[in-house]
């Protein structure tokens, strides 16, 4: 049986004419041929080839349109499955996805069209490629929504999902269970249960704890995570917020606080909150109200109430500090208090230099004339048997 295109409102009128009239045949399953002398056992069933199934808004405007080589018709069902289907879902009288598949389920209300079966929707503007097992659309809500197993392809992007809503006038795509997200470049991977995709901004958000991968010649170089983030892929800048962290592994060193942008072009993290940097090998930790960790340079640089602590307990105090990770070596200024416990001594000075692991420290009182002062504490005497 050929015909060209099915209008979803004259769809059962339609069906019911060719049945009177026997203008073309149908075919019944089977199972139906067999039962045909049971009225009780008939399925109202007919068998379409060459259909085009499309649905208009109020002004005529189409809202979708699918094509299938053949296609199944039940009173009960309306369509059920269709071999080969080619389908165009329509925002504003435009294009917005181009769905097809090799075998589908096809229901429609009038206001919203499934499909399920192996799905392949593609935006032609911007390129992006969704795969799964269903899918829904519903043109008064300006909503795609793909579910089961998502697989989702762009230029800039690979996500996989259990399902991905689209608000295609917005350009926005929303990624939801277990999500898995690799950006191309900078050379990334994401991991959380709700990532959002501004597609024409080209960001990355995510509004629950997730943690990432960074690459670099397909080897992890650094590792994140934090509470939420957005990444621009634009500039290539991470901000990372509530308590992030990223641990990094030349210099290895992990990096804590409530809020730190991450620049994958300069390789740099920076951050205006407290901060805690511990270097893994040396087991030495700085704090400080703010600082920048230069990574190509493998240096720090700390500001404000800056507090330097050994794992032999030796503590140095300043305003700033410049710590070289590679060369073992920092750099304090602005009032330098440095204190080790064996033997317990305390430096007081205006600027100090050197190896705060081996404390080999020089503490200097600066330009101004200002003497070092020296603190030595003697042991307390042992108690005589």
């Amino acid at each position: 049986m050929r015909l060209n295109k099915i209008k979803w409102t004259y769809l059962f009128l339609t069906t019911l004419l060719i049945i009177g009239l026997t203008a073309c045949v149908g075919k019944l399953p089977a199972n139906n041929q067999q039962n045909n002398s049971d009225p009780s056992k008939r399925d109202s069933s007919l068998t379409f080839f060459d259909v085009t199934l499309e649905q208009a808004d109020e002004v005529g405007r189409p809202v979708w349109r699918v094509k299938a080589k053949q296609a199944q018709y039940t009173k009960e069902k309306e369509i059920g499955e269709a071999l080969s289907p080619y389908g165009e879902l329509y925002q504003d009288g435009q294009i917005v996805y181009q769905v097809k598949a090799e075998k589908a389920d096809i229901t429609q209300d009038g206001k919203q069209l499934f499909l399920k079966g192996k799905i392949l929707a593609t935006d032609p503007k911007n390129g992006v490629v969704l795969q799964g097992n269903e899918l829904e659309w519903r043109p008064n809500e300006d909503l795609l929504i793909v579910r089961n197993k998502i697989n989702g392809t762009h230029k800039q992007l690979q996500a996989t999902a259990q399902e991905a809503k689209v608000k295609t006038r917005e350009q926005r795509m929303d990624f939801s269970g277990g999500v898995v997200a690799n950006s191309l470049d900078p050379q990334m991977q994401m991991r959380t249960e709700h990532l959002i995709w501004q597609i024409k901004e080209e960001k990355l958000i995510g509004d629950c704890p997730m943690q990432f991968d960074r690459y670099k010649n397909n080897q992890i170089t650094d590792r994140g995570r934090g509470d939420s983030a957005e990444v621009n892929l634009k500039t290539k800048i991470a901000t990372v917020n509530k308590n992030s962290q990223i641990d990094l592994l030349d210099p290895p060193v992990q990096i804590v606080s409530q809020s730190m942008n991450w620049n994958m072009n300069t390789e740099t993290v920076k951050t205006n909150s407290p901060i805690r940097i511990f270097q893994r090998v040396d087991k030495l930790t700085v704090t400080a109200n703010q600082g920048e960790m230069r990574i190509p340079q493998k240096t720090a640089y700390l500001r404000g109430n800056v507090n330097a602590v050994g794992q032999r307990r030796q503590t140095l105090n300043s305003q700033k500090l410049t710590w070289y990770l590679d060369r073992k070596l920092v750099e304090a200024q602005g009032n330098v208090v440095y204190k080790q416990v064996d033997p317990a001594l305390t430096f007081n000075g205006d600027t100090a230099v050197g190896n705060l692991e081996t404390e080999n420290i020089v503490v200097r009182g600066g330009n101004s004339g200002d003497r070092v002062v020296t603190e030595i504490i003697p042991e307390e005497p042992r108690a005589r048997n």
